[in-house]
C-alpha cells in the first residue's frame, strides 16, 4: 500500500484552526458476494459468534485517536488562554505589544530543528539536514528556496503574521481577555467569506448563517459597553486581527496549497528569519521614538516574555501538527474552550461586567464558531442518521407486531379443548 502524507496550511499564530489536508486515497478492493454461510453471520463477527479482530482494532484506533484529540484540546485551550492572560499581564510592567510580537515571532525560527528532531525519533529512514532541507524546499518549486521566492512567497505572509498578533495584542490593552478571545473566534466566518468569494469555494447556508450571527455577535459585543471608544477601538482592533488571519489563511490556500509537515515547519522557520532580518528595525524606531520606551534592559519582565513565547510556540505546534495524531475538528474546540477560561479569570482579577447582552453575544458568536465546524456532507449525513431510524422504527414496529401475532395464536391454540384435533 502507499503511504500518504497529510498536508497541511500553516497557520498564523493567532489563526484559526482551519486545516487544508489532502484526500488519502486507499487501494479500493473488489468485494466478494458472501456465501450462503457468510450471508447469515452478523457483520462484525466471525463465523463462531466472536467480534471480528479487524473491527476492534479500528475502534481501538478510533478510541485512541479520540484521546489524543482530547489531549490535544486541552493543550490548545490552555496554551491560547495562558498566552493571552499572559499578555495581559506582561503590559502591566511592559507597555510594548509590538516589541513583544517581534520577540516571540524571533522564535519561529525553532519550527524546523524541532521538526528535524522529531524526524531524527520517528522516522525509518534519518535523512541529514541538508538532505531534509532540500526536500521541504520542493514546497516553493523547482529552484527551492530563492531570493524572488522568499520576497514573493514568504515575505507577504511575514508581515500579515505579524499584524495578526500586534492587532490582537493590542487589542489586549484596550478590552478585557474575555471579549478578545470570543471576538476572534470570528476569524473562522472570514475565512469562510473569503473562501467563497476567492477561492470559489462551495456554497453552504449553515456557514452563511454562521456568518451573520459572528457579525451579529460584533455588533453586541459593542453594545455591552454602551459603544464607549476605547472599547470600540479594542474590538475594531480583535476584528482587524480576525481579518488578518482569515487573508492569511485564504492566500496561503491561493498561493501555495498546502504542505507536508516538514514543509510547514520549514514555511514556519523562514517567517521567523524575515522577521529577525526585515521587522527588527521598527522595534528600535519606536525605542528611540518613545513610542514604545523602557527605561533600562533590567525593568523588561524576561519571564513573561520568555512565558508567552513559549506558550505562543507551543500552542502553533499543536495546531499545525496535531491532526498527525487526531481529528481537526477536536482540535478546534480547543480554541472555544479557550473563552470560558479567559471569563473565569477575568471575573476574579478584573472589573468585567458579564450582562445579559455580552453574554448573548458570547453565545451567539460560539454558535457561529461551532456551525462552521460542520463538515461540508453534513446534510447528507442527517438525511441517513434519519433515513436509518425510520427504518429501525419500522423494523421494531414489525417485530412488535409479529410476537403480538404469535403470543394471540398460541393463546388461541392453548384455549382449545383437548378433544379439537
Amino acid at each position: 500500500m502507499k503511504k500518504h502524507s497529510a498536508r497541511v496550511a500553516p497557520l498564523s499564530a493567532c489563526n484559526s484552526p482551519v486545516l487544508t489536508l489532502t484526500k488519502v486515497e486507499g487501494e479500493e478492493r473488489p468485494r466478494d458476494s458472501p456465501g450462503p454461510a457468510e450471508a447469515q453471520v452478523p457483520a462484525g463477527t466471525e463465523a463462531g459468534g466472536r467480534p471480528s479482530r479487524h473491527c476492534w482494532r479500528c475502534s481501538r484506533a478510533q478510541l485512541k485517536k479520540i484521546f489524543w484529540g482530547v489531549a490535544v484540546v486541552l493543550c490548545v485551550c490552555a496554551s491560547w488562554a495562558g498566552a493571552t492572560q499572559l499578555a495581559k499581564l506582561t503590559f502591566r510592567k511592559f507597555d510594548a505589544p509590538f516589541t513583544l510580537t517581534w520577540f516571540a515571532t524571533n522564535w519561529n525560527f525553532l519550527f524546523f530543528p524541532l521538526y528535524y528532531a522529531g524526524h531524527i525519533c520517528k522516522s525509518a529512514e534519518k535523512q541529514s539536514v541538508k538532505q531534509r532541507y532540500r526536500e521541504c524546499c520542493r514546497f516553493f518549486g523547482d529552484n527551492g528556496l530563492t531570493l524572488n521566492v522568499f520576497f514573493t512567497k514568504a515575505a507577504p505572509f511575514g508581515v500579515l503574521w505579524t499584524l495578526t498578533n500586534y492587532l490582537y495584542l493590542h487589542a489586549i490593552k484596550k478590552i478585557n481577555t474575555t471579549d478578545v478571545s470570543v471576538l476572534f473566534c470570528c476569524n473562522k466566518a472570514f475565512v469562510f467569506l473569503l473562501s467563497w468569494i476567492v477561492l470559489r469555494d462551495r456554497f453552504m447556508g449553515v456557514r452563511i448563517v454562521a456568518a451573520i450571527l459572528a457579525i451579529a455577535g460584533i455588533v453586541m459585543m459593542t453594545y455591552a459597553d454602551g459603544f464607549h471608544s476605547h472599547s470600540v477601538i479594542g474590538i475594531a482592533l480583535v476584528v482587524g486581527s480576525a481579518s488578518m488571519s482569515a487573508l492569511y489563511k485564504v492566500l496561503f490556500k491561493l498561493l501555495l496549497g498546502s504542505a507536508k509537515f516538514g514543509e510547514a515547519a520549514l514555511f514556519l522557520s523562514i517567517l521567523g528569519v524575515f522577521n529577525i532580518l526585515f521587522i527588527t528595525c521598527i522595534p528600535v524606531i519606536l525605542y528611540f521614538t518613545k513610542v514604545e520606551y523602557w527605561s533600562s534592559f533590567d525593568d523588561i519582565p524576561w519571564g513573561n516574555l520568555c512565558g508567552f513565547s513559549v506558550l505562543l510556540l507551543t500552542f502553533n505546534i499543536v495546531l499545525n501538527f496535531g491532526i498527525a495524531v487526531t481529528y481537526p475538528t477536536l482540535m478546534s474546540l480547543g480554541i472555544v474552550l479557550s473563552v470560558p477560561v479567559n471569563a473565569v479569570v477575568d471575573h476574579y482579577t478584573s472589573k468585567i461586567v458579564f450582562n445579559g447582552v455580552r453574554v448573548i453575544a458570547i453565545i451567539i458568536i460560539g454558535l457561529g464558531f461551532l456551525l462552521l465546524l460542520l463538515p461540508e456532507e453534513w446534510d447528507v449525513w442527517l438525511i441517513k442518521l434519519l433515513t436509518r431510524l425510520k427504518v429501525r422504527k419500522k423494523e421494531e414496529a414489525a417485530e412488535g407486531g409479529a410476537d403480538l401475532g404469535l403470543g394471540l395464536q398460541s393463546k388461541s391454540r392453548r384455549a382449545r379443548p383437548s378433544f379439537a384435533r
